[in-house]
């Protein structure tokens, strides 16, 4: 009997190691298979953004029935207009993932959100290991910053108004994204104290407006009117939201709050040059000041006047046109009085006058070192007790030029001078950037090649060939230049390209020069101005201008 229970004992005993190593040696740890989101960790409002979800199995159990769902971050834009939900099963993954196996898998989207949101992707992987009924599931996650809204959103309101008085302020909003935004609307809150009269364009219950479609480079405004009653130095707060409905839920992209003090009177100054309260200057442009003043306190003001001191190496003062008011050389100031304009002589409470002067911007200026980037123009407003200071920027002076010889040191050209029919001439093409004042990124040249003229491939200087891009059927010739420094061109070497090109002439250009590379564009994108600049040059022909050793003969197709 003892021998019987011992025996039971050992058997008890190997049964349950038995089990324990078959449990062991088929027992699954969720740690066998890797799940991760690869992704950009800061964006711009609208950019592209590419997720790659990766998954390997690091076991040696085959892992059957795999699922992948991937849930968009909140508010996302998704290709094709898909859901922020999305499944992929067997299908596409495969039946099963095999032990070393490893796959990606991505999904692109658009982010919307404010600045310095944190937007969150998620991925599970669901399974069923070999040999097991049960299920698992592998999930991770990544966070990606919206580190700017590049999105222009300003309140122009004055800082001081008569109680109980009307007030007119604008709402201005452009876009500065490479993805049109639809959908758009401007939500204003207003103070307490604040009766609402109208609008343009039209509001929705006076507090909400539709943006049409908003393209980069383009942007608008809108204006309201109403009146607004408070204590004397009570301070009223307004606020100004943009933001996108999507599935019935307004995403914040811009938010800005101003504050108007109530005063007993005041004057309102606002200022447009050539049409345009935001306006941008370029080097060489003429600039259309009107300034505008507005009585918004209770009593009648008379014998008033203003200066306008103009502040900016930029100016040419010797352009000055300003037929009402008197310019002094020396301060650099405008005056106007009571004599000629009668709204300084005399301005009923709410009554408006307006000042016009021209003035230009000159094409060069600055000493030639890289201090002069950033370029800005000023104006001082001094009306009675009213103080305005006004800022301009200026846009970049891009330049291109294009060249072209037969005789030159870097290329060895051949063929008939002059060119003749049915042969073939090699030319030298030269293409030279300048940039004066900002930082440029994104600066791409192009330009045409006519049927009858191809590259020869001769590129200088040869690191630019990674660069320089052809296509054959649009025969559009790329230069990605990306980035272009300050400067370039006129206080350091300008950006160059030389290329080779070859001309083969046809009977009907027999008589007449040949074009041998169409008019040549260029843009770029300024980095202090955030506009984009186009600039253009000439197209060249057989007669090589630029060539002293080719007359305009010698350039005529024989």
């Amino acid at each position: 009997m003892r021998k019987l229970i011992i025996f039971i004992i050992f058997l008890s005993i190997l049964i349950g190691l038995t089990g324990y190593y078959y449990y062991s040696k088929n027992l699954y740890s969720r740690d066998t298979l890797k799940l991760e989101i690869l992704s950009s960790n800061q964006v711009q409002l609208g950019q592209e953004v590419e997720y790659i979800v990766k998954y390997k199995n690091n076991g040696n159990i085959r892992l059957e029935e795999p699922r992948l769902i991937f849930e968009y971050p909140k508010n996302s834009i998704v290709e094709g207009g898909g859901s922020l939900r999305q499944e992929i099963g067997a299908e596409k993954l495969g039946e099963a993932i095999y032990p070393g196996e490893e796959k990606i898998v991505r999904f692109k989207a658009r982010l919307l959100g404010k600045e310095g949101e944190i937007k969150e992707a998620k991925a599970f992987l669901h399974y069923r290991p070999k040999d097991l009924t049960a299920y698992y599931e592998s999930d991770t996650t990544f966070s990606t910053v919206i580190e700017k809204v590049p999105l222009v959103f300003q309140l122009d309101l004055p800082s001081k108004i008569g109680s109980e008085k009307e007030i007119q302020f604008r709402v201005n909003y452009s876009s500065n994204i490479d993805y049109p935004l639809s959908d758009l609307r401007c939500v204003i809150e207003y103070p307490s104290g604040f009766e609402f009269s109208r609008s343009i364009p039209e509001s929705i219950e006076q507090t909400e407006w539709e943006i049409p479609l908003l393209n980069r480079a383009k942007g608008g405004r809108i204006e309201v009117w109403g009146s607004l009653s408070g204590e004397v130095r009570e301070q009223k707060i307004f606020k100004a939201q943009l933001g996108i409905w999507q599935s019935g839920e307004f995403i914040l992209l811009k938010e800005i709050t101003k504050g108007v003090e109530i005063v007993e009177s005041s004057l309102y100054i606002s200022q447009q040059i050539n049409g345009n309260p935001e306006y941008i200057a370029s080097p060489g442009d003429m600039l259309h000041y009107e300034i505008s003043f507005r009585n918004i306190g209770e009593e009648t003001m008379t014998d008033l006047a203003m200066i306008v001191k103009l502040e900016g190496e930029a100016f040419d003062l010797y352009s000055i046109k300003a037929p009402e008011g008197k310019f002094q050389l020396g301060d650099n100031s405008i005056v106007w009085d009571d004599r000629n304009i009668p709204k300084l002589r005399f301005l009923d409470e709410n009554e408006e006058g307006r000042i016009e002067f021209w003035i230009n911007l000159k094409d060069e200026w600055g000493v030639g070192s890289a201090q002069d980037k950033e370029p800005i123009v000023k104006n001082k407003i001094i009306l009675n007790q009213a103080r305005k200071e006004f800022a301009t920027k200026i846009n970049s002076k891009l330049a291109i030029s294009q060249k072209g010889y037969f005789n030159d040191d870097i290329f060895e050209n051949s063929g008939p001078i002059p060119p003749k029919v049915g042969n073939t001439t090699a030319y030298t093409i030269v293409w030279q950037i300048e940039n004066r004042f900002n930082e440029l990124k994104n600066v791409n040249v192009k330009a045409v090649l006519p049927d009858n003229v191809n590259l020869t491939g001769k590129i200088s200087p040869e690191e630019e060939s990674s660069n320089f891009a052809f296509d054959s059927q649009s025969r559009e010739i790329v230069w990605q230049i990306g980035d272009l420094e300050i400067g370039a061109g006129f206080f350091n070497q300008p950006k160059t390209c030389v290329f080779q090109i070859a001309l083969t002439p046809t009977q009907n250009q027999k008589g007449e020069p040949a074009v041998l590379v169409n008019e040549v564009k260029v843009s770029g994108e300024d980095q202090w101005t955030e506009q984009i600049i186009n600039i253009a040059a000439e197209a060249i022909d057989t007669t090589l201008p630029d060539d002293e050793t080719i007359s305009r003969e010698q350039g005529i197709i024989q």
